[in-house]
């Protein structure tokens, strides 16, 4: 599974793919070790900061989440990333469903 629950946290693995022609979830991706990744291409370069932005405006539409609720964990200048969901629901089925609106 592409993300882990913290007690009510979650923290979702992501394999981003910056200059894309749109923004959106292509499915998952298992790593070497066995990990999977939730791809998601977006449109930004990444400069600046401006890929995670984007990546952490699209995650908060899909799920329905303030964009405040999500927090870059690790991979900040790296195509895999950990991001922190913190949120009072459980988040379960959302994380789930984007992976089969692909």
């Amino acid at each position: 599974m592409f993300f882990e629950k913290k007690q009510q946290d979650f923290i979702l693995r992501v394999r981003l793919t910056p200059n894309s022609s749109c923004c959106k979830v292509m499915g998952i991706f298992c790593d070497a070790d066995g990990f999977d990744f939730l791809k998601i291409n977006v449109i930004s370069p990444p400069e600046k900061g401006k890929a995670n932005a984007e990546l952490l405006k699209f995650l908060a539409a899909r799920l329905k989440i303030a964009k405040s609720d999500l927090k870059i964990l690790s991979g900040e200048l790296d195509r895999y990333k950990k991001i922190l969901i913190t949120s009072p629901y459980d988040l379960t089925d959302k994380l789930i469903s984007l992976q089969e609106k692909v």
